[in-house]
C-alpha cells in the first residue's frame, strides 16, 4: 500500500491559467513541496467562505452536503488526492457509516471544499507530488518551509462608496450582502473594514 502523505491548504489566488479560474495551493506537511491545483470560481468561493467563516444566508451546495451527511451520521474522514492524469487531479472521498466505510470519486476542487467543512486531513501520494508538485527551497538555513508561501490571495478591489461609509454602514451592508448571497461583495466590505482596523 502507498504511503499517503497529508497535505495542507497554503493559498487562495487567483490563477494566471485562464479567465475565472483560481489555483488553490496545497502545502506538505513538514515538507516544502506545493501542489497547486486550478479550480474554477463557484468552488474558489465556496471554500473562501469557510475558511473566512462567513456565514451565508442559505446553505451552499457543499454546506447542504454537509448537513445531509451529519443529519445521516455519515462522516468525511479523509481526503485522497488519489491520482493526476494528463493535468487533472483524480480524488477520493473517504467516509464512513458506522462500520460502513466508503471511498467516493469526487471532483478535487469540490473534495476540498467539503474538507474544509468536514475539518478533515488531505492527502496525497508520492508520485504526485513527484509530477505535479513543486519545491519551495528555504532561503536561510533554519527556516521554516511554511515560511515560504506562494503569493498569498490577490485582494478584491476596492469599490467606490466605501470611504463615505461608517463602520456601522458598512456591518449593515455586509449582512444585505450575505442575505442576497452577493459574497464578493460581502468580502470586500469585510477587507474594507479589516483595512480600517488595522489602522486604528
Amino acid at each position: 500500500m502507498m504511503k499517503k502523505i497529508e497535505l495542507e491548504i497554503i493559498a487562495l489566488s487567483d490563477s494566471n491559467a485562464s479567465a475565472n479560474s483560481y489555483a488553490i495551493v496545497l502545502g506538505e506537511k513538514n515538507g516544502n513541496r506545493r501542489l497547486p491545483v486550478i479550480i474554477g470560481a463557484f468552488e474558489a468561493q465556496a471554500i473562501a467562505i469557510e475558511l473566512e467563516k462567513m456565514k451565508p444566508a442559505r446553505p451552499l451546495t457543499h454546506d447542504l452536503f454537509k448537513n445531509f451527511a451529519d443529519a445521516f451520521e455519515l462522516r468525511l474522514e479523509e481526503v485522497v488526492i488519489s491520482d493526476l492524469k494528463e493535468g487533472i487531479f483524480y480524488s477520493l472521498l473517504h467516509c464512513r457509516n458506522g462500520n460502513n466505510i466508503k471511498d467516493i470519486d469526487a471532483r478535487t476542487s469540490d473534495a476540498l471544499a467539503l474538507a474544509v467543512r468536514f475539518n478533515c486531513p488531505i492527502f496525497t501520494f508520492e508520485h504526485i507530488l513527484e509530477s505535479g508538485g513543486m519545491v519551495f527551497e528555504s532561503e536561510e538555513e533554519g527556516t521554516s518551509p511554511t515560511e515560504e508561501v506562494p503569493a498569498p490571495p490577490q485582494q478584491p478591489k476596492r469599490r467606490k462608496g466605501f470611504d463615505s461609509k461608517t463602520d456601522e454602514e458598512l456591518q449593515k451592508m455586509m449582512q444585505e450582502a450575505l442575505q442576497n448571497e452577493d459574497y464578493e461583495r460581502a468580502a470586500q466590505i469585510r477587507d474594507e473594514l479589516e483595512r480600517r482596523n488595522s489602522r486604528a
